[in-house]
């Protein structure tokens, strides 16, 4: 008898519908006519999941005695003696009741798999032995019940059971998952939506890696040995023309086409530092790029295909898209050019695109280099043509019985000189120049064989022919060095202009800037240094790249900007030309340096107005707020000295309770008001020390009616690092705040919990909620949101609260209650070594 098939249900999370697809494939099969069996199904008062178990054979449980109660587990040998082709056990990971024939129920299905049985099971990613770590530093809980993964990887079938955190809350909402009482929490705590997204995503990634393991045993079984590229991974290869934009759309169209894709644009400059390609175009492509979810890269490379194609299999691409050249017809005579070079070289593998453009063939700029250097390949075709060509020449015309004459070979020895200064400058047509006089005189004018000229004609031929070698070879040399002139100029108002732009467009990212000064130049580091005198040590007002410089002796370029301000680069020294734009760079830095300087004081401007706007609502509020109690305290006051009136007892005990309430009143407000005064000045120092929710959270409740919050603080929270004093002035100002507007249906629920490195107190009301654009500004002081009476207080509260929290490290946010309401989140952190909180052991009192 064979094994049995494993087939695993895989969740992000409890009640996204894994036992539901279970029972419905159980179903089907029964309608085929297999014969399926429950032997372990839990259907946690779900009512859809309980009524797809009527119509299903379910073996019967064992029941185990454990510590006064007793459990049902699944009954392994009834389920053996029952022999069914197909046995449905949910929750793989379970941990079976002490005294059960297994520990764990994956040992249990392993029992069945071996004796031929078909199991379909159930597991949630969270679950899974090697996820333990990341789940809890997501959710904040410990997962006790796990399985080991190899379990779960050897399993025949994985159906991953998806669905969004969005529509998983709303079922959480709808009661489709746990019961009323326990929805709330559920919602506030496991059932974030980032909790979710982020569970979602490992099962997505545990199960697509899982794919690639069977395509690879696969293709190992069936001997397949070409690549399957399943997951594409696109190169764009950048000019800095205006053509990138076309390349880097069309590759995301590739890219979409397929799931995973990815997509690397890579821009390739030469080692010589300033290149042709526009800093403002790059900066666009870079923008485009990154707004199509792709990232961008810079290498430097003198040779651009080989570098390409070294970062293509560096980060195992799978294509390479590149544009049409942009150069002329004649312009070829240099080389095939990138596209044709990178097509040639890229092997099997590796795709090539060649995307057609608006730009083909409609010319480009020649390569800026320092001076006027040609290149190494350049230079020596040059030489090679101006002295190994006309010594070629001369044997191929010595070699011909009928010689086409002085004049002409003149003209042919001419033309290589030319070529030479083409090719390689000024000195190779010069070498050229002369070795074409020497084996004219010495081959072709009579007397032959030797230097002498016979015929004045003939000398003054050769004269001729050196006069117009040498002429026009600095007439093509110096062209050559005003177009790398033009070309370089070029470039450098580029960066000029872009800079100028940054100014108009206000922009004060000084990173972004000395990173750009460090890939133009071709630099290791650039650092921004600065200092108050001449007399006091430099400061790195800022840099980028490995081992920046402290001072701008230790630099290898260094740029003063002013006497106490100076931009160092290391890496290599810098010839005179670049310094020009080097010093635009620098004026640029400076000039952001201050723009960050001013942004700042003019935030400090701002704190200071706005601390005036609250000082003037200060005013207004002690001009009504504050003598409104006032004149009620002493509206009694009179009353009871009054002669004229003899009051009852309940009557004076009436006037005694308003002077009580107005007091009252009368000290919340100005504790308050002293509270945002202390807030506004920042002199409120916290005394932080470790101490529990539970011994905090209870006091802060006393200003509020018996019986209106639900408190909820389980006993095995981790100690929280706050000053006591504070704390319970937070929880004291949001729950009354969440009482006076909680309908009165149902008390305010007061619940903390765990999350990893924190502790959340979550505060909910079922009254009118607020608008996510309003959530912000009920923070603010004197704001009071919607309808409420002028008798309500100044708005206050949840600014003093905020800003006491923030104090202490914490946070206080507003979110939305499900069902309607608000919820006020207070974030505190955790003691260090503070016991995490185990959801099993709660405790709830009301108050």
């Amino acid at each position: 008898m064979g094994r049995g098939i494993l087939r695993i249900y895989l969740g992000a999370a409890p009640g996204v519908g894994k036992t539901y697809a279970m029972l419905s494939e159980a179903h089907r099969r029964v309608e085929r006519g297999t014969d399926c069996v429950v032997a372990f199904v839990e259907h946690h008062a779900r009512p859809r999941t309980e009524v797809l178990l009527h119509g299903l054979e379910q073996v019967r449980r064992s029941e185990i005695s454990y510590r006064g109660a007793v459990f049902t587990e699944m009954d392994v040998d009834a389920v053996l003696e029952r022999a069914p082709a197909v046995a449905l056990v949910d929750e793989l990971a379970h941990t079976n009741v002490p005294g059960s024939r297994n520990a764990k129920r994956w040992q249990d299905v392993e029992e069945l798999l071996k004796a031929g049985i078909d199991v379909i099971s159930t597991v949630n990613i969270q679950h899974l032995e090697s996820l333990g770590d990341v789940v809890e530093s997501i959710t904040g809980v410990r997962q006790r019940e796990t399985v080991p993964d190899e379990v779960v990887r050897r399993a025949d079938q994985i159906e991953l059971v998806d669905m969004s955190p969005q529509a998983l809350r709303r079922r959480m909402a709808h009661g489709n998952i746990y019961q009323p009482d326990k929805m709330d929490a559920a919602l506030s705590n496991y059932f974030r939506p980032g909790n979710l997204t982020a569970l979602r995503e490992l099962a997505l990634l545990w199960v697509a890696d899982r794919v690639d393991e069977y395509l690879q045993q696969y293709r190992g079984e069936h001997n397949i040995r070409t690549t399957w590229q399943a997951r594409e991974r696109i190169v764009v290869g950048l000019t800095g023309g205006p053509e990138g934009r076309t390349l880097i759309r069309r590759a995301s169209r590739m890219a979409a086409k397929g799931s995973g894709s990815e997509i690397l644009a890579v821009y390739i400059a030469r080692s010589d530092g300033l290149t042709s390609a526009s800093p403002k175009e790059l900066t666009v492509q870079r923008t485009l790029v990154e707004d199509l979810g792709g990232t961008f890269h810079h290498v430097i490379g003198d040779d651009i295909p080989a570098a390409l194609l070294e970062f293509a299999r560096g980060v195992n691409a799978t294509q390479i898209v590149l544009g049409s050249s942009r150069r002329k017809t004649w312009q070829y005579i240099y080389g095939p050019g990138v596209g044709a070079t990178v097509a040639r070289e890229s092997g099997p593998d590796l795709d090539v695109h060649i995307v057609t453009h608006e730009e083909v063939a409609k010319g480009r700029g020649l390569p800026i280099a320092r001076g006027a250097r040609l290149g190494r390949a350049r230079i020596i075709w040059g030489w090679l043509v101006g002295v190994v060509g006309p010594v070629l020449l001369a044997v191929v015309l010595r070699s011909m019985e009928d010689a086409p004459g002085l004049a002409n070979d003149v003209l042919l020895f001419l033309f290589l000189t030319v070529a030479a200064a083409l090719l390689g400058g000024l000195r190779p047509a010069l070498a050229s120049a002369a070795v074409g006089c020497l084996l004219l005189n010495y081959w072709f004018t009579p007397p032959t064989r030797t230097l002498t000229v016979q015929d004045p004609e003939n000398l003054v031929a050769i004269v001729i022919f050196f006069a117009v070698a040498v002429a026009v070879s600095s007439v093509v040399d110096l062209a050559a060095r005003r177009t790398h002139q033009a070309a370089r100029l070029r470039a450098e108002s580029e960066i000029l202009s872009f800079l100028a732009g940054s100014v108009l467009r206000g922009e004060t990212a000084l990173d972004a800037l000395l990173e750009r000064v460090r890939e133009t130049f071709a630099m290791e580091s650039v650092a921004l240094l600065e200092r108050r005198s001449d007399v006091e040590p430099w400061t790195c007002a800022g840099s980028v790249g490995p081992a920046p410089v402290a001072r701008p002796d230790d630099a290898d370029v260094d740029m003063p900007v002013g006497d106490n301000l100076a931009l160092a680069l290391s890496g290599r020294v810098l010839p005179a030309e670049d310094r020009r734009v080097l010093g635009a760079f620098a004026a640029q830095a400076a000039v952001v340096l201050d723009r960050q300087r001013l942004v700042g004081e003019a935030e400090q401007a701002r704190r200071l107005a706005e601390g005036n706007r609250i000082r003037t609502a200060l005013l207004a509020a002690v001009s009504h707020d504050l003598r409104t109690p006032l004149a009620a305290i002493k509206a009694a006051v009179s009353s009871l000295r009054s002669d004229d009136v003899a009051w009852s007892d309940e009557d004076e005990a009436e006037l005694l309770e308003g002077i009580e309430d107005g007091a009252d009143r009368l000290d919340h407000l100005v504790g308050n008001l002293l509270d945002m005064s202390r807030l506004q000045t920042g002199t409120v120092t916290p005394l932080i020390r470790e101490i529990d929710l539970d011994e905090v959270v209870p006091m802060a409740l006393g200003g509020v009616p018996e019986g209106s919050v639900d408190l909820d603080i389980p006993e095995t929270l981790p100690m929280v690092a706050v000053d006591p004093g504070l704390l319970e002035r937070v929880v004291a100002n949001i729950v009354e705040n969440a009482v006076k507007y909680n309908p009165g249906q149902e008390p305010v629920a007061v619940a903390a919990s765990a999350l990893g490195g924190r502790v959340e107190l979550r505060v909910v009301d079922r009254g009118r909620g607020v608008p996510d654009e309003a959530k912000e500004r009920i923070f603010e002081p004197f704001q009071r949101y919607g309808d409420a009476p002028r008798g309500a207080g100044v708005g206050l509260g949840l600014a003093v609260s905020r800003g006491f929290a923030e104090a202490m490290g914490g946070t206080l946010d507003a979110e939305d209650t499900p069902g309607g309401g608000l919820t006020m989140v207070l974030t505190l952190a955790a003691a260090p070594g503070g016991v995490r909180a185990d959801p099993e052991l709660p405790a709830r009192v009301t108050s």
